[in-house]
């Protein structure tokens, strides 16, 4: 998204500007980033003018927490919810995995001590980094190992470390504080909902006191959805990476797919929902070593199959990114073709969903017009002969006229 375009504080799919009831809104001071999704009958019922105020804070901070509770926050990379130790360490896996380094190490803060709670492999160093280190630096670099903070509403949850034979691309780095600052903002707003409930446990608590546990809770969760959207960008960013792609290819498939939404007359949360997709439609590429894009020979058969499978991958990681669940559809079918050719199911004409033929047009036009180690990109009008000749095989014809009119 351009940085112009951005709103910060805007949930990552609720960017309508038609929230309704607006009265409720308001009510519950959340600003303008919780959507019309979030808000049921039964919440608009719960902040009526009809309830006493002190039992319309508790109703609303314990909606909140409903919403926002570890099991609907907390699933941010491939893991599942089970023990802290299991989460963590897949978490840690999966940083080795992405950005290629030798091992990764996650830390929380535990009684004033930073404590190893997930590693991708045993520790054989002893950690340097305190503190305060934390909380005025937003990387700390010792010689091959890579300290990054994880932080929400300026307080120190705990760090990621990782161990790296070369440099970090730019991109990988990004992708990692991104990921800090995510499982930072997660744990400190899981903190502030314990805090929350035992406020809401005890009868003494005063009505000033819940609206400032509504203030803070309504705060952090605003920082959370801010952050889900540089993760998106910054996962987007470090596939094309990874990908060898001389522009942001994501970012540009992205774009145009929200352009042809726009052309097609769709409304704003659909093309929210297509313009992460198109972010996010390579997201397999992320756990694929580099070496993979960058050759111009012929693969061998694992790497082969790799690259072939790489959807799936995605697609289990997507799954597991609760935020994120809602696109998984639009990626999932992006390689099906309308005569019904493609994969995974085989799908024709109307039954793959609009938003996936919307992203293949997207990528399949952005690919083409940009330059790879292998090929020279093609002019647009070079491109778009092509993709025409193909209307009706390959792609949906209502979105290539769509393409038409957005990029002439």
């Amino acid at each position: 998204m351009d940085k112009e375009e951005k709103k910060t504080g805007v949930s990552l799919f609720g960017q309508s500007e038609n929230l309704t009831p607006i009265e409720e809104m308001f009510a519950l001071n959340l600003g303008d980033f919780i959507s019309e999704t979030l808000i049921s009958e039964d919440l608009a019922k719960k902040i009526s003018i009809t309830a006493n105020k002190k039992d319309r804070l508790k109703n609303q901070l314990l909606e909140l927490i409903e919403i926002y509770s570890s099991k609907n926050t907390l699933c941010v990379l491939n893991f599942t919810q089970g023990e802290e130790q299991a989460i963590y360490t897949s978490i840690a896996q999966s940083i080795v995995e992405m950005i290629e380094v030798k091992r990764c190490t996650i830390y929380l803060v535990k009684d004033g001590n930073l404590t190893p709670v997930g590693m991708s492999d045993e520790i054989t160093e002893e950690n340097p980094v305190t503190l305060p280190d934390l909380l005025h630096n937003d990387t700390i670099e010792k010689g091959n190992r890579l300290f990054v903070p994880m932080r929400g509403a300026a307080t120190a949850a705990g760090m990621i470390e990782i161990s790296k034979e070369n440099s970090l691309e730019d991109d990988f780095t990004e992708l990692l504080i991104s990921i800090a600052n995510l499982l930072g903002t997660t744990i400190t707003l899981q903190n502030e909902i314990e805090n929350v409930n035992k406020r809401l446990a005890n009868p003494e608590t005063t009505e000033i006191e819940l609206k400032q546990s509504r203030a803070e809770l309504t705060a952090l969760i605003g920082e959370l959805c801010d952050n889900q959207q540089n993760f998106v960008e910054s996962l987007a960013s470090a596939v094309d990476r990874k990908g060898q792609y001389t522009v942001s290819h994501s970012r540009n498939t992205a774009k145009l797919a929200r352009n042809i939404c726009k052309t097609l007359g769709l409304n704003e949360k659909t093309t929210d929902l297509i313009y992460y997709a198109g972010l996010l439609q390579n997201i397999g590429k992320i756990v694929l070593p580099e070496r993979i894009f960058a050759t111009n020979g012929k693969l061998a058969p694992e790497e082969l199959k790799k690259i072939q499978n790489h959807s799936n991958i995605g697609v289990n990681l997507l799954m597991n990114i609760n935020f994120l669940s809602e696109v998984v559809p639009y990626i999932t079918y992006q390689t099906e073709r309308v005569d019904g050719s493609g994969k995974p199911e085989g799908l024709k004409g109307q039954s793959i969903p609009l938003g996936s033929r919307i992203i293949a047009v997207a990528d399949a036009y952005s690919a083409m017009t940009s330059d790879r180690p292998y090929r020279k990109a093609m002019t647009p009008d070079e491109a778009i002969s092509i993709m025409t000749s193909e209307i009706n095989t390959k792609w949906d014809n209502d979105v290539i006229n769509a393409l038409i009119k957005t990029v002439k």
